[in-house]
């Protein structure tokens, strides 16, 4: 048998040509030197003796120089700043004020910063780490030292929450994160400074407990890492009466005192630094002679002096930064293994757009849940456990493009919110923006650029307020979706299904059921207009459209008051009547369906008589799959981790992306 994509972890069976083999490792690298995050994101800081609101960046992996990203809400120094794969923060500093704001951007998309909430207590100085789902703050000056350790969850905003104490209040020191535990290390509790390492588990709450010791008592140095060894690098070392350039390290998993690693470039601290999880960077901070612009870089893994990576925008001191690849987050790749393909097509990853192969089932009720469960569509199996969404409900709409998935509208509340994650890294969602009005059971499509959410039961419940909005967010720009148009038949839960360029809804209910199908051209706001008519009225469909890129596939809905198993099929460029396909696994009224382009998944199915299911609601486990280009009935494919249905679907390959 002949493998048509490169080996995983687990799986690495079948007859491989060595030239496509080692066309991939040449041209492309070998999975395991993947990161799963390159972006540094730097904040704040003093340029030419007065506070900076600048925001710079760079990726990590190719040396040069920082460029501009946008600005924080007040010109700060002394902030902190963590991030995962989707929020960066910056909380505290001084403006010339202590203050306790907290500001975030999305490392991904340039552009200004916005508020996130509040520190428990104002401070400056403070250091910052976390995991891929929490943000630690630790430490700080109020003006007096601080021992106040706080934490935030990145898929919500909202004020910080208490987590404990340090073992001794100081302000400036270092911070570095595995995926479990954030190290203290240093910083300023008095007069002498202090070698201390101290250490928390992340997930947990509590005091943090004495891990060894620094090499010196040293103030203002800087931390970084990979998820097994943690680097801290420069600041004021009390012994010499000086700044040091030393660079040190420590495994996360062995209790003990820091062993040397190298140099600097030069004697420097309050340095802002970051890694991929490879390689650790440091940026800006000061030398005897003022604020640098320098910016140096270490392999984590090896030992040696430091490297000159490029310069940043201006000479900063008093900065803070962090990074989307850092030693604390999740090293977990879904797209395993759709990374590369021997046909000589790479899959690409990170900030560049590319297709994969990952299909999202996410939120769903009754229960109003948040989890999200991935599949790989091209191989039938078990859902797996992914993250959750950032807001529990069900009766959503759900889109994607090559990179981000997204989730608008909730039932339980009915809500305005859309929330977003990343297909290629595990993880939970975020906050995005708003609908421009709250609704549910609403019709969702998307190309590579846009996505589209329309129709939808507004917060009136008698009569049910129906909607014919279309609301449109470009994927790749964190903000509030923009009105479209309108739809030519006013409907609840329609089923969407797109190619590149025109998005086709079908069906919904009015309260009755519409068998009439409406079309629009993504790319151009306006509204909808007449396409023709299913082969059946029927609704609610709950978004359970699948497409390629030349055929849209609509499954099950209720008809006349009864869950149906029916499948029709349009030929999405020509106007016209649906056509039979085949039939579902089950009748249902709820299901949701994903797609690569070639096959479709559906899931969420409402019927009481499947096995496994909630004889309450219906809600049911099974997965299933068509191949869209040949008609016919289903075939199984696995389960989910739960059962459920009303859920939201997206996918990184589906049949509107180019």
């Amino acid at each position: 048998m002949a493998r048509t994509s490169y080996p995983d972890r687990t799986n690495a069976t079948g007859v491989w040509k060595l030239k496509d083999i080692t066309r991939n490792k040449l041209t492309h690298g070998n999975y395991p030197n993947l990161s799963i995050g390159d972006k540094f994101i730097m904040t704040g800081g003093n340029v030419g003796g007065s506070e900076t609101n600048k925001i710079e960046s760079f990726n990590i992996s190719a040396t040069g120089n920082a460029t501009d990203f946008g600005d924080l809400a007040v010109a700060t120094h002394n902030p902190g700043t963590t991030s995962n794969q989707v929020r960066c923060i910056m909380g505290g500093g001084n403006t010339p004020s202590i203050v306790n704001t907290m500001n975030y951007v999305n490392p991904h998309s340039a552009g200004n910063a916005a508020d996130y909430g509040d520190l428990s207590v104002s401070r400056q100085q403070t250091s910052a780490g976390g995991s891929d789902t929490r943000g630690i703050f630790s430490s700080g000056r109020t003006p007096s030292a601080s021992n106040v350790i706080d934490f935030i969850e990145f898929a919500t905003t909202g004020n910080a929450t208490d987590f404990g104490n340090l073992s001794e209040a100081r302000w400036g020191p270092g911070v570095a994160s595995s995926p479990t535990r954030l190290i203290t290390a240093g910083g300023y509790p008095s007069s002498g400074g202090s070698n201390v390492i101290d250490f928390i588990e992340i997930s947990s709450t509590g005091n943090a407990v004495d891990f060894g010791n620094l090499i010196a008592n040293t103030n203002a140095g800087t931390g970084t890492s990979s998820n097994t060894r943690f680097i801290f690098a420069g600041g004021y070392d009390y012994a010499a009466s000086g700044y040091t350039n030393r660079i040190s390290y420590n495994t996360f998993a062995s209790l003990g005192n820091a062993t040397d690693f190298g140099d600097l470039s030069s004697t420097k601290y309050t340095m802002s630094g970051g890694s991929n999880n490879t390689r650790g960077v440091f940026a800006g901070g000061e030398t005897p002679d003022g604020a640098v612009n320098e910016i140096d870089y270490i392999t984590i893994a090896s030992t040696g002096n430091a490297t000159d990576f490029g310069d940043l925008t201006a000479a900063t001191l008093n900065t803070s930064g962090n990074s989307t690849g850092h030693g604390g987050l999740n090293s977990f790749f879904p797209r395993i293994p759709e990374l590369y393909s021997p046909t000589g097509r790479p899959i690409v990853f990170g900030d560049e757009v590319g297709l994969g192969d990952v299909g999202l089932f996410m939120s769903g009720g009754y229960g109003y849940v948040k989890t999200i469960d991935y599949v790989s569509i091209s191989s039938a199996g078990n859902g797996v456990d992914f993250g959750d969404t950032a807001t529990s409900g069900s009766h959503m709409g759900g889109a994607g493009s090559s990179t981000r998935a997204f989730v608008a509208g909730y039932s339980g509340p009915i809500a305005n919110n859309i929330d977003y994650g990343l297909f290629a890294t595990k993880g939970n969602h975020a906050d995005f923006g708003n609908l421009t009005v709250a609704r549910d059971k609403i019709g969702s499509l998307s190309n590579n650029t846009r996505a589209c959410f329309l129709g939808g039961r507004g917060q009136s419940s008698s009569p049910e307020s129906l909607q014919n909005v279309i609301d449109y967010i470009t994927m790749a720009t964190i903000g509030n979706a923009s009105d479209f148009g309108d739809l030519a038949a006013t409907t609840q839960v329609g089923m969407g299904v797109a190619n590149n360029t025109r998005g086709v809804l079908g069906g919904g209910k009015t309260p009755s059921y519409l068998n009439v199908i409406q079309y629009i051209t993504i790319g151009s706001t306006g509204n909808a207009s007449d396409f023709g008519d299913l082969s059946v009225a029927r609704g609610p469909g709950g978004g359970t459209g699948v497409s390629s890129s030349t055929r849209g596939v609509y499954a099950g809905g209720e008809i006349s008051g009864a869950n149906s198993n029916v499948m029709d099929y349009i030929t999405i460029a020509s106007a016209g009547n649906a056509s039979d396909f085949g039939d579902l696994e089950f009748v249902t009224g709820w299901a949701s369906g994903l797609d690569n382009g070639t096959r479709g998944v559906f899931s969420g199915f409402n019927n009481t008589s499947a096995t496994g299911a909630d004889t309450t609601f219906g809600n049911c486990p099974q997965i299933s799959y068509i191949t869209i280009a040949s008609t016919g009935n289903y075939t199984d494919f696995g389960d989910l981790t739960a059962r459920r249905y009303g859920l939201a679907a997206a996918s990184n390959a589906h049949g509107a992306l180019s």
